[in-house]
């Protein structure tokens, strides 16, 4: 049984005016330009997309521009995380009215509460919100790294848990997410949040990746999957190691949002680099360095 969520999904960037005001033309020309390139999801109010600076009425705004410019051709499956549950299941609630696709939920971010809370956390939302839900462990930023045993317990009890988003560099933790987590529920989707770890997670038994520079350059994540798919092992390989030419721009930037903004940028795109405090836009240093990167594949707008 397939999962419901796979291969190539981008978490929005939130493009932003020079007065820090949302740039609601860019937010459509970037939604049209994922779609055209191969996404097949689109993730607004994303951790790249710098949810944690945004207002409620600014994360139901990007949503609403993204589902009127894209929806029906790819999923739109914003993110509902807060430190408050019941802030999560009102903001999940108001999403599915507007006739989104699914919702993202990472743990709480302020309190390190212990696993049981975790579950009475993901439960109350799972219970109260009849969206698939994709559960997104980003141990950097929450500072709680979910066990794979409760994957396992809500994708038991919880049919709508649709998969889990993993932004974490550990091989084991992704091999034990897919052998534990898909022998109760072949249809729960197993994806990475890191554009390098794409095709690894693919050769584990994974389904995708929900990945920053999928907001770019969408065609090359679609080439790994799709020859990965095809049987084409070797053509997959000699497309990730162009995808891993790409995430050098990681390795320049000094975050997620302002590395893909930044990169947007250097290749002409009618996208500002400005992030929200204390983010800041990338140097003319950084900027020549993933001018660089975008020259070497041949990235073009």
């Amino acid at each position: 049984m397939k999962a419901k969520f796979y291969g190539v999904i981008s978490p929005f960037i939130t493009p932003f005016k020079e007065d820090y005001t949302i740039d609601e033309e860019a937010v459509k020309w970037l939604a049209r330009h994922q779609a055209e390139n191969g996404v097949h999801g689109i993730f607004p109010n994303s951790t790249t997309g710098e949810f944690v600076h945004l207002s409620r009425e600014e994360s139901i705004t990007i949503t609403r521009l993204v589902l009127e410019t894209v929806g029906g051709k790819v999923w739109v499956i914003p993110g509902i995380s807060a430190n408050y549950t019941e802030e999560c299941v009102s903001l999940a609630r108001t999403f599915k009215e507007m006739g989104v696709d699914g919702a993202v939920v990472t743990p709480p971010y302020f309190f390190k509460v212990s696993p049981e809370r975790l579950k009475v956390h993901f439960s109350t939302i799972l219970e109260k919100v009849d969206l698939p839900l994709i559960i997104y462990n980003i141990p950097a930023t929450t500072g709680i790294n979910i066990p794979v045993s409760l994957y396992q317990q809500l994708a038991r009890e919880y049919s709508h848990l649709a998969g889990a988003k993993a932004t974490i560099e550990s091989f084991t933790y992704f091999r034990q997410l897919i052998q534990a987590v898909k022998a109760e529920r072949k249809d729960f989707a197993v994806l990475t949040g890191l554009d390098d770890l794409l095709l690894p997670v693919l050769m584990m038994g994974g389904d995708g990746g929900i990945m920053a520079l999928a907001n770019v350059a969408p065609h090359l994540h679609r080439a790994v999957y799709d020859s990965f798919i095809s049987g084409d092992l070797a053509k997959a390989v000699e497309n990730w190691h162009r995808l891993l030419t790409l995430t050098k721009v990681y390795d320049y930037a000094t975050s997620f949002p302002t590395s893909v903004k930044t990169l947007l940028e250097v290749l002409g795109a009618p996208v500002k680099p400005y992030a929200r405090s204390p983010l800041t836009p990338e140097s003319n240093d950084v900027k020549q360095k993933i001018a660089q990167v975008a020259k070497e594949l041949g990235l073009k707008i």
